[in-house]
């Protein structure tokens, strides 16, 4: 196999395999999808601020930034993928181009980056902690949110050429996943105690789609091992490639745009109960 340094698999199927026109385009229209959907969803979050007390408002505030980052970086993902492949006409297949860019999963990390602490973050502004500090429970969301990302943006440049490493540090990053699931399971546990049954039951599906959404995330970055080790995982394919963005924009849906909605629910559903009478209307 020719030798492209740290790239990721897509660069790899792109060099010795080719995509197809199916794989290619389906993974060229999942991230305009997933883009557009941000778009969307930032629109949603400015049209709806005013329809929860002001109390509650910082969580908007800040999923509108989330939509902000993640449309200009998946923006920019978009043009990356286009911009690494080049259509075969004899072979009737895209190829890795020579001189082309190497398309890199980096824009994801670095929008998440941005995106998780705030995330995190913004549940804080619609529950009320019985227990736990306020101050404390953000720290830790912010340093495991960060650290999560970082590591895992390191692994992933290794996910060809040095399995070790890359499960290293996949492996320091699933710790700090581990301990944002238990600092969210305890928020959510602590936010429904006094409030509105309707609430209540939006928080706890807001536990289930945080929970099943972030464990997307680990599947799309072992998708090159999936069913074996290196090239030989069954997955090292342009099924692996459609596989993993398809994996990634699901997760990115679910756990940005999905969230911040169900989370202005609840927050409406507590601006009616504190009179405000906006929410009413």
């Amino acid at each position: 196999m020719n030798n492209l340094g740290n790239a990721t698999f897509e660069n790899y199927v792109g060099l010795e395999q080719g995509l197809s026109e199916m794989a290619y385009q389906m993974v060229a229209h999942v991230l305009t999808l997933g883009y557009a959907v941000m778009l969307a969803g930032l629109f949603y979050f400015i049209l709806t601020i005013k329809t929860v007390a002001p109390r509650y408002r910082t969580s908007s505030v800040l999923s509108v930034v989330v939509m902000v980052s993640a449309f200009l970086l998946l923006f920019a993902q978009a043009g990356n993928w286009t911009s690494s492949f080049v259509f075969d006409a004899e072979r009737g297949r895209y190829f890795l181009g020579d001189g082309q860019d190497l398309f890199n999963n980096g824009y994801r990390y670095l929008n998440w980056l941005i995106d998780v602490p705030m995330l995190l973050f913004q549940i804080l502004f619609v529950v009320s902690l019985t227990r736990s500090s306020f101050s404390s429970i953000r720290n830790q969301f912010w340093f495991s949110g960060a650290a999560m990302i970082i590591t895992g943006y390191i692994g992933q440049f290794y996910e060809v050429t040095n399995f070790a490493a890359f499960a290293v540090w996949g492996s320091i990053s699933t710790l700090f996943f581990i301990h944002i699931l238990i600092l969210m399971n305890r928020v959510i546990k602590e936010g429904k105690e006094g409030i509105p049954a309707k609430a209540q039951k939006v928080l706890g599906t807001i536990w289930t789609l945080f929970f099943v959404s972030w464990m997307l995330y680990p599947g799309a970055y072992l998708m090159p091992y999936l069913g074996g080790l290196g090239t030989d995982g069954a997955l090292f394919n342009e099924i692996g490639v459609v596989g993993r963005q398809i994996t990634y924009t699901i997760a990115d849906v679910s756990s940005k745009v999905i969230y911040g909605v169900l989370l202005t629910v609840v927050a409406r559903y507590m601006s009616i109960e504190e009179g405000y009478t906006d929410s009413k209307e």
